[in-house]
C-alpha cells in the first residue's frame, strides 16, 4: 500500500459521532463517505452472538434495536483516562480490553481511509478535547497516549493530536472574508470545548498560529450528560429511581444512575451486577417497579432506553415540541414524554457548567462580552436549543453562526495537518 504523500487525514473519534476528511497538497478538505453517502457514522460497535460478526456505526445501533442477538458498545471515547479502559471483556468468544475495542473502531476507519484514497496518507491528525479528564494532568496525558497507542494499533503509522475546538475554528476560517475575533464553542457527546481565536484570510498562510489562540477551556459536559439527565428524571423513576421502600428509605441509586450513562450500561449486563439488582427487591414498596428493572437489566435493553431519551431529546429541541417516550417494549402503556420548557429546566444545571466554562474562556483571553465577533458553533449538541439561549443570554449582542456540526472538527483537523 504506496504511502501519500502531501496527504492529511483528519480523524474526529468522538464521543457519538465521528467523521473522517482529508486534504490533499494545498486544496481544500473534503470529507470522506463512512457509511453509504453519510459522512458521519455513530461510534458504536456491535457484536453478533448470531454470526459471529461486528458491526459498526448505524448498522451497530440498528442491529440491537432490531433484537439480534448480541452485544453493543457506544460511547467508549468516555473510558479514555479511566482504569476502565484496561478492564477486559468478552468479544466473539476472546477476552479483550476496551483498549482494543477502541482500536478495533479506528481498525475500520484506517480501512475506509485506505479504500477511498488508495493508499496511506503521510499525516495523521486526530481530534482530542482541551480535557479528557478535568483537573487530573496525569490522567489527561494517559487518556492522550492510550488513544494514540490504539490509533498505532489500528496501523496507521504515526499520529499528531490537535485541540478540536481549533480544529473547529481552522474549518470556520476557510469560509471567512476578514480577521474576526472568534468564540469556537464545541459541544460534542462527551465534552464541551472552548477556544477565543484570531481569524482571517491572511492569517491562514502563516506557518505559526499560536500568537492568533488567545485562550482555551473546557469541561467534561456534553451530550451524554444531558441524556443521562433526562433519563434520571423522566424514565428511572418508572424503574424505581427515588422510589421509597418499606424502610422509609431511597431505594440505592448507583443501578439507575450507570443504566443512565451510555458507556456503563454494558457492565449491568454482567452475572455479578444482575445478582445486586436482584437483591434490591426487598428495598422496594412496589414490586411491579422492581420487575420492569430486572426486565431492562436481563433483556439487555438499557441502549434501548438510552436511544430512546436521546431521540426525544433532539426532537423536543429541533421541533420545539413534546417528544414521546415510549416504553411499551418494557410494559404496554408505560412511558414518558419531554416538552420544550422541561427539556430546558432539566438540563439547566448543566448548562451553566457549559455557559460557565465558555465565559471563562472569554475572560483568559482578556476580552469583555463586547470584545467578540462571533460564536461559531460545532458539535451536534451545539444544535441544542437551550444550549443556544443560555449562551445568547451570556453573549447577548454576539452573533452565532453555525458550522458543519458534525464534520466540521475532521475538516479542521485535516487542515491542521499542513
Amino acid at each position: 500500500m504506496p504511502l501519500l504523500k502531501d496527504t492529511t487525514l483528519g480523524i474526529d473519534f468522538g464521543t457519538s459521532n465521528s467523521a473522517m476528511a482529508v486534504r490533499q497538497g494545498a486544496g481544500l478538505a473534503r470529507m470522506i463517505a463512512l457509511e453509504g453517502s453519510a459522512h458521519t457514522l455513530p461510534t458504536a460497535l456491535f457484536f453478533n452472538a448470531e454470526d459471529h460478526r461486528t458491526h459498526f456505526g448505524r448498522d451497530a445501533v440498528g442491529q440491537y434495536l432490531a433484537g439480534t442477538e448480541g452485544r453493543l458498545m457506544r460511547s467508549l471515547k468516555s473510558l479514555l483516562g479511566s482504569a476502565l479502559l484496561q478492564d477486559k471483556t468478552a468479544v466473539h468468544n476472546k477476552m479483550v480490553s476496551y483498549q482494543d475495542i477502541i482500536s478495533l473502531f479506528l481498525r475500520m476507519l484506517v480501512q475506509k481511509a485506505r479504500d477511498e484514497l488508495g493508499g496511506m496518507p503521510a499525516r495523521v491528525v486526530m481530534g482530542r478535547p482541551v480535557h479528557f479528564v478535568d483537573g487530573d494532568a496525569d490522567r489527561d496525558q494517559q487518556a492522550e497516549d492510550a488513544l494514540r497507542q490504539a490509533a498505532l494499533d489500528a496501523g496507521f503509522a504515526e499520529v499528531s493530536f490537535q485541540l478540536e475546538p481549533i480544529a473547529a475554528a481552522l474549518d470556520y476560517e476557510q469560509r471567512i472574508a476578514h480577521e474576526s475575533l472568534v468564540l469556537v464553542v464545541d459541544i460534542g457527546g462527551g465534552t464541551s470545548d472552548f477556544t477565543v481565536v484570531r481569524l482571517g484570510p491572511e492569517r491562514m498562510a502563516r506557518a505559526e498560529r499560536g500568537s492568533d489562540v488567545l485562550a482555551t477551556t473546557g469541561v467534561h459536559v456534553g451530550g451524554t450528560d444531558f441524556d443521562r439527565r433526562l433519563s434520571l428524571d423522566l424514565l428511572m423513576p418508572l424503574l424505581g429511581f427515588r422510589h421509597t421502600g418499606p424502610t422509609g428509605r431511597e431505594v440505592p441509586s448507583r443501578v439507575f444512575f450507570d443504566l443512565s450513562t451510555w458507556h456503563l450500561i454494558q457492565w449491568l449486563y454482567s452475572p455479578r451486577a444482575l445478582r445486586d439488582a436482584q437483591n434490591l427487591r426487598t428495598d422496594y414498596s412496589d414490586a411491579r417497579l422492581h420487575a420492569r428493572l430486572m426486565r431492562v437489566l436481563h433483556e439487555r435493553l438499557g441502549h434501548r432506553m438510552a436511544n430512546t431519551v436521546e431521540q426525544a431529546k433532539i426532537a423536543a429541541s429541533l421541533a420545539d415540541a413534546d417528544a414521546p417516550m415510549p416504553l411499551d417494549w418494557i410494559e404496554a402503556g408505560l412511558g414518558a414524554a419531554v416538552t420544550p420548557e422541561g427539556l430546558a429546566q432539566f438540563l439547566l444545571q448543566p448548562l451553566e457548567q457549559v455557559v460557565a466554562c465558555a465565559q471563562e474562556c472569554v475572560q483568559l483571553a482578556g476580552l469583555g462580552v463586547q470584545g467578540l465577533d462571533a460564536i461559531y458553533l460545532t458539535g451536534g449538541s451545539s444544535a441544542l436549543r437551550p444550549l443556544r439561549q443560555a449562551l445568547k443570554a451570556a453573549f447577548p449582542d454576539t452573533p452565532q453562526v453555525e458550522g458543519d456540526l458534525f464534520g466540521g472538527v475532521a475538516a479542521g483537523l485535516a487542515v491542521s495537518g499542513r
